[in-house]
């Protein structure tokens, strides 16, 4: 099956600042893929690349088999603050949209704004900040692409807004079969739409893979202070030590029967902020779950 996302060693320099660092991804297509981590780690120079708007400095990238070009029709971008066009009408919208892609679904178009409450007749900039990002999404759908770039597409939008955005995503994504794959800092909103997640953290990727096997595999073990050595047969997310007491996140294949433990089940909030945090502590390298390299 062809990739959605493929890079190897991919970095990408803004004269001095390292914006991408050696990304090896293989994301495969047919999943809704979170991209998550905390501003300024990487992610829309991630997506920009994927899109074509930015070459790489070094290394790899490819989305659908291809080598990314801006405009193509088989990829959907929808950039930061779900850009659109405020003295156009939402129906001038969809007018350009059919005008710029052969592939335009004017029904899909049309029916994703009776959908959504918008008015043809309304002007973008009179529209809220949820209205607009319903009818980034809708131009960027209607294209009929195969995969589909979002980058932060609910940060501005209060809890009501971004449930509902996240529902039509859902919606566009059970009906159309398009890979997605959506950046955001928001773990819980992500959690809900997605079964992939990248974790991006100072410009490198921590980790990447299925979310119930990342669920499956890591384990917050609580028990008497001692030290951590090589050869648990753990890879040691993150750790914290008080006098007394060992408090780890742990990656582990295998079942933890060390009696000493207590093991307790982690959500994928407590996954990502793990690993943030282990990579602000300098521990922090690329992992991939097995099965995704």
């Amino acid at each position: 099956m062809t990739s959605a996302l493929r890079t190897e060693q991919l970095t990408k320099r803004y004269g001095r600042r390292t914006a991408l660092d050696r990304c090896t991804l293989d994301v495969p297509a047919g999943h809704v893929v979170g991209l998550v981590g905390p501003n300024g780690a990487g992610k829309s120079t991630l997506l920009q690349l994927a899109c074509g708007l930015l070459d790489p400095t070094a290394g790899r990238i490819e989305t659908l088999g291809e080598r990314p070009a801006s405009g193509s029709p088989r990829v959907g971008f929808v950039a930061q603050d779900t850009p659109v066009y405020g003295g156009l009408t939402v129906a001038e919208h969809l007018r350009l949209g059919a005008h710029l892609n052969p592939s335009w679904d004017a029904t899909l178009a049309e029916r994703r704004i009776a959908q959504v409450g918008l008015d043809p007749a309304q002007r973008a900039g009179k529209l809220s900040g949820g209205q607009r990002a319903q009818l980034a999404l809708t131009v960027a759908a209607a294209k009929r692409p195969e995969l589909l770039l979002l980058d932060e597409p609910v940060a501005a939008l209060d809890p009501l807004a971004r449930r509902t955005f996240l529902q039509g995503l859902m919606e566009l994504t059970a009906e159309s079969g398009m890979s997605v794959i959506m950046s955001s800092h928001l773990v819980a909103d992500l959690e809900r739409v997605c079964d992939h997640m990248i974790v991006l953290v100072g410009s490198r990727v921590q980790i990447a893979g299925d979310v119930d096997e990342m669920l499956a595999g890591h384990h917050r073990l609580v028990g008497p202070r001692r030290p951590v050595g090589e050869g648990s047969g753990w890879d040691v997310i993150e750790e914290s030590h008080t006098d007394v007491q060992s408090t780890l996140v742990v990656r582990s294949t295998a079942p933890i029967d060390d009696p000493s433990w207590q093991v307790n089940r982690l959500d994928l909030e407590d996954i990502v902020l793990a690993y943030m945090a282990g990579a602000a502590g300098g521990a922090g390298r690329e992992r991939v779950l097995e099965g995704q390299r």
